[in-house]
């Protein structure tokens, strides 16, 4: 009977564009939709989002995906259970309090401007670039909230003032999301979960909570902060005024720890999510490893207020399908992002080419924000064919650097292995459906690559939160992986192995030539 159905809703706000999943008990998904929303670039290396536009896509797509399961006779209304959210970290936003109103554009996560107030604080602080990383597990990075917060109260009038009379309020995306949700003025929850937390460089990765000596040696005020919660709980019900009313929001996670839990990555297992960027993070349970090989220690999930924190080692990559965007939108080379596969296969190699896509600096696990953008090794025989192959090889090149480096710094202990000996890297994210992409990232790792059936992982494990937390689903479903295993589709490597180190030594001359060009003359 339609009225026995049973469905979890999962926000998945991202980079580019918000969707809403609608998944029935079975974790299938039966209906979505997706909205696009503007990126502002002021400067450059500046990139910004408007915070109300980022609502609006949200109310437009719960909506639109609840229209196409009515449609199609299922009873969302009286069969939605909860709605999980997941979003795009590191992006920021300071709002009134009395108001609403942002006040200033959303800063977001790959935005450089911060890169003065880095420098300045490495030259302050004695601990240097890693003053913070023994409490927080991250360098000082143009990357993180609070760099793009000190921008924000150091450059915005009213940013300074709303914080002077006590009117502003910071979070993440997830925090401005949630405050509307629940009421907004007067009675939004103003809450972030642990995994966005970890990635603000001001909460203690031991405490779980917000960090007093870091907020004093940046000069940040507790009071605007959000409380932490957990990543799978009952944080508040969604207001009047939306789509959908009463149904209780219950899990909140930062979109690449959503997609650890969608691709239920345990402890030692590993995930690739391919989307603007590229994220890859490996499962170190109930202990944070230090990385010695330019990573980043950080929160895995914590699934439910009592339940065991697992952490995470992660290599972040500022660009990877947003080099497959610049190809389609700044060179026209392609005219959707879904061409380069074709165009890439009219040639068996890039013909010597490497491309580094170092736009906005070089995130893991070389931390250079000097660094710009190259492609080198081009003659006369070079073609647009082997130019598009070069920029999906750049994708894979970047995470074999950083799984290299987890590699050395986890060990074979912290390794999960197959029978074979093999360490399997879980891939998710839209680039995936690119097979000649996975072959090649396969071909480079000399590792095999798995692809779920559902590449969309990240809405998945927002949902499985919500799921857990009002008791659709318990962890061992979630974390079955045998029966997700038998529908998944697995890249074996065939590149001579002479030939892979032959290709990753011309790769790594090739990032030596994107240092220091910060400064070039315009």
């Amino acid at each position: 009977m339609p009225g026995e159905e049973v469905f979890i809703g999962s926000i998945d706000q991202g980079t580019t564009s918000t969707r809403f999943i609608i998944y029935d008990r079975s974790a299938k998904p039966i209906a979505s939709h997706q909205l696009e929303f503007t990126q502002f670039y002021p400067q450059a290396g500046w990139v910004e989002h408007d915070p109300n536009e980022i609502l609006e896509s949200v109310r437009v797509c719960i909506s639109k995906a609840i229209d196409k399961a009515t449609a199609e006779g299922h009873n969302v209304h009286g069969g939605l259970k909860a709605i999980g959210l997941t979003n795009q970290r590191e992006t920021t936003v300071v709002w009134s309090k009395s108001t609403g109103r942002p006040l200033y554009n959303a800063v977001v996560w790959m935005d450089i401007r911060t890169s003065p107030i880095c420098r300045k604080l490495e030259q302050e602080l004695p601990g240097g670039r890693t003053h913070f990383v023994d409490t927080c597990g991250l360098p000082i990075s143009t990357y993180f909230s609070a760099l793009k917060l000190l921008w924000l109260l150091e450059n915005v009038d009213a940013v300074k003032e709303a914080v002077k009379s006590g009117d502003a309020l910071f979070g993440t995306i997830d925090t401005w999301l949630i405050w509307n949700l629940t009421g907004g003025v007067g009675n939004g929850l103003h809450v972030t979960d642990i995994s966005n937390a970890s990635r603000t460089m001001l909460m203690n990765l031991k405490t779980l909570d917000w960090d007093k000596p870091t907020l004093d040696a940046l000069g940040i005020p507790s009071g605007i902060l959000p409380k932490i919660i957990s990543n799978s709980e009952i944080i508040g019900n969604i207001t009047e005024g939306w789509p959908i009313t009463g149904i209780p929001i219950a899990g909140c996670l930062g979109d690449q720890h959503a997609a650890m839990l969608g691709q239920a990555c345990r402890k030692g297992e590993a995930k690739s999510t391919y989307g603007t960027g590229a994220f890859i993070l490996l499962n170190t349970g109930e202990e944070t490893i230090k990385s010695n090989h330019g990573l980043l220690s950080t929160l895995a999930y914590k699934l439910g207020p009592k339940a065991p924190t697992n952490y995470a080692l992660e290599g972040s990559i500022a660009i990877a399908g947003a080099a497959v965007q610049w190809l389609r939108d700044s060179l026209g080379i392609i005219s959707s992002a879904s061409e380069i596969e074709e165009l890439a296969s009219k040639v068996d190699s890039t013909g010597g080419v490497y491309f580094v896509p170092a736009f906005n600096g070089l995130f893991a696990p070389w931390w250079r924000d000097d660094a710009r953008g190259v492609c080198i090794g081009i003659t006369r025989f070079t073609n647009k064919s082997h130019i598009a192959r070069a920029v999906l090889e750049s994708m894979c090149f970047q995470v074999k650097d950083v799984l290299d480096s987890m590699h050395k710094d986890a060990g074979d202990t912290g390794e999960t292995k197959n029978e074979k000996g093999e360490f399997l890297l879980r891939v998710d994210g839209g680039a995936t459906v690119n097979n000649l992409l996975m072959q090649i990232q396969a071909d480079l790792l000399g590792n095999p690559v798995v692809r779920p059936a559902d590449i969309e992982t990240t809405a998945l494990g927002a949902a499985y939160a919500a799921g857990l937390a009002v008791g659709i689903w318990t962890e061992d479903e979630i974390f079955s992986a045998g029966e997700k295993m038998k529908k998944a589709t697995t890249f074996q490597p065939v590149l001579e192995e002479g030939l892979r180190k032959k290709k990753v030594e011309s790769w790594c001359k090739a990032v030596s030539r994107t240092f220091d060009l910060a400064d070039l003359s315009l």
